[in-house]
């Protein structure tokens, strides 16, 4: 190895660079289970971040820190170090001179691994240091995803024509391509993987982050292989290419449970498929992870504290509106508490609460669903989406008689809610007495942790701010771009609120029919805070940029 360390340990490298307190390193050291690595415990408890330990590590043992991007990998090297041994240590080998070896590890103290390496190349080793996620996205692209890809190739050869038996086994080249899309999409915690036909070739699209990219294209030829094995995974008709379908593929990915749900659509160039990654490890359960400042929170809580009335979530679809939901009713889910809900599709399975699927081929609609679950003796009814005038007269029926009900709206702001409940045709009267508050969401990226910088505000900046009744802040911070977020500056998302309890001053103006910019003045006047102003407060806090809530939020 290039350099004799002394064995230092990693803790030890820590405190003297002056990053964390000893007393954080022994509660660390007590803290974490024994098969924890020290530097993962430090990073998932916020002690420090990715990039701290990679700086440390960088400066106190002489290692450099790569960002594996800037590779190309040849297919010689990925066959010196096995792939079990590489998903096993996170090592990724990325150039070769002569006898030496050059390899990234997430972990350059870990020197076992080093000399496993050693010993399976009979190479000497020279180490660098890459971020985690790096190097897991890398490792799955190489060694997983281009091995599926060049044996899918090579078993269809140029035609693209393999029988229905072949597509059907479990272990054929093109079911092990499709599985390592999804394995890639997870793996780079994408929402949506989109299948898109063109005229000379299918594209691979993931969407991260609210974001869509292209991965890959694949030739022509493949594409309606590949699309019939999706269809066959989700039990869709595959002989049936001229209307959409829809379907559902439970699948354990890297031994955590994803749940897919399938659309296609025929279009010109053929079907394209949209699958919606549901994973389940990281579904949303608590309302203290949501984003809510301080103050929204409480009024949130004490909205779905109520025993009766209408609470709706509003905004666009992919807003985190369910998400919300579940969070909300994971809160309300106690033993002497009988819950049940609407949707179309069930989303997330929660243990304790009764869920219905829609199924509208059989006559079992939101209303009809509605109607018979009255009948269940339920103290909270959550119902998916309010899209039609029956669904929302039978939520304020259920309402008015003492129900809990849960639901969401398309609609732009939490005051449009209102009118639009009153276009569909429910009266005034019934509206005041039965809505209890309304809450409209958006979900902005978050700027990535491991490269957040400091910047001074533009002079728009500043005018937005100050328009939006801001002052004082000349300061925010923005994401340089690492291997952590793939250059992109923004890692997870996070919410923006704008809540509207409803007081007895709104009550008089929905039963006067006074229009939205009169509630929205009032609000203005109370200090609600509109969904701008909510993201920017998060912009003085250094989680968001302006530019991302301008995206998702129309600023007056």
């Amino acid at each position: 190895m290039a350099i004799n360390t002394g064995r230092k340990r990693l803790g030890d490298l820590l405190v003297s660079a002056g990053v964390m307190q000893q007393e954080q390193l022994e509660y660390a050291l007590k803290t974490k289970s024994r098969d924890e690595k020290l530097g993962d415990f430090l990073i998932k408890e916020n002690i420090l971040t990715e990039q701290q330990l990679i700086e440390v590590l960088e400066f106190q043992l002489g290692i450099p820190h790569i960002h594996l991007n800037q590779y190309s990998i040849s297919p010689e090297l990925l066959q010196l170090i096995p792939v079990e041994l590489a998903k096993r240590a996170n090592i990724m080998p990325i150039r070769k001179e002569k006898n030496k070896l050059f390899i990234a590890m997430a972990d350059p103290m870990d020197y076992f691994a080093i000399e496993e390496v050693r010993m399976a190349t009979g190479c000497q080793i020279e180490t660098s240091i890459a971020a985690k996620d790096d190097l897991y996205r890398t490792i799955t692209k190489y060694y997983d995803l281009q091995e599926s890809m060049e044996a899918a190739l090579s078993d269809l050869g140029a035609s693209g024509s393999e029988t229905l038996e072949e597509i059907e086994k479990e272990d054929s080249p093109i079911m092990r391509l499709v599985n390592q899309i999804i394995a890639n999409g997870v793996a780079q915690r994408a929402s949506d993987i989109h299948f898109d036909p063109q005229e000379t070739e299918l594209r691979v699209r993931y969407r991260v982050d609210g974001v869509l990219r292209t991965e890959r294209s694949l030739p022509k030829h493949m594409q309606n292989i590949v699309i019939a094995r999706i269809k066959i995974m989700g039990n869709l008709n595959i002989t049936e290419n001229r209307i959409p379908q829809d379907g559902r593929i439970k699948a354990n990915v890297n031994f955590k449970p994803v749940d897919i749900r399938l659309s296609t659509l025929p279009t010109v160039y053929g079907e394209k498929v949209v699958m919606r990654i549901l994973d389940l490890s990281t579904a949303a359960n608590d309302i203290d992870k949501l984003g809510f400042s301080e103050k929204n929170e409480a009024i949130f809580r004490k909205m779905i504290a109520q025993p009766n009335g209408i609470m709706l979530i509003t905004g666009p679809t992919g807003s985190g509106k369910s998400s919300t939901l579940y969070a909300a009713l994971s809160n309300l889910n106690e033993e002497g508490v009988n819950i049940i809900t609407v949707e179309d599709p069930v989303e997330y399975q929660l243990d304790g609460i009764n869920q219905i699927q829609v199924k509208e081929e059989v006559g079992l609609t939101f209303a009809a669903g509605l109607r018979s679950i009255l009948r269940q003796d339920p103290d909270i009814v959550m119902i998916g989406e309010i899209r039609d005038l029956e669904t929302a007269q039978i939520a304020v029926r259920a309402s008015l008689t003492g129900h809990l009900v849960l639901s969401t709206l398309h609609t732009n702001s939490a005051v449009e809610s209102i009118s639009r409940l009153q276009d569909m045709g429910i009266e005034p009267f019934l509206l005041s007495s039965s809505l209890v508050g309304i809450m409209a969401q958006r979900l902005v990226r978050r700027i990535c942790r491991d490269c957040t910088e400091e910047y001074a505000f533009t002079n728009r900046e500043l005018e937005i701010l100050q328009a939006n009744g801001i002052e004082g802040a000349t300061y925010g911070k923005r994401g340089r771009g690492c291997p952590s977020c793939n250059q992109t500056g923004y890692r997870g998302r996070l919410a923006i609120h704008e809540i509207l309890p409803i007081n007895r001053k709104i009550k008089d103006y929905i039963l006067s029919r006074s229009g939205d910019n009169v509630i929205r003045d009032y609000m203005k006047q109370e200090g609600y805070n509109t969904l701008v102003v909510d993201g920017l407060l998060k912009v003085i806090d250094g989680q968001t940029t302006t530019s991302e809530v301008l995206r998702v939020a129309n600023a007056d």
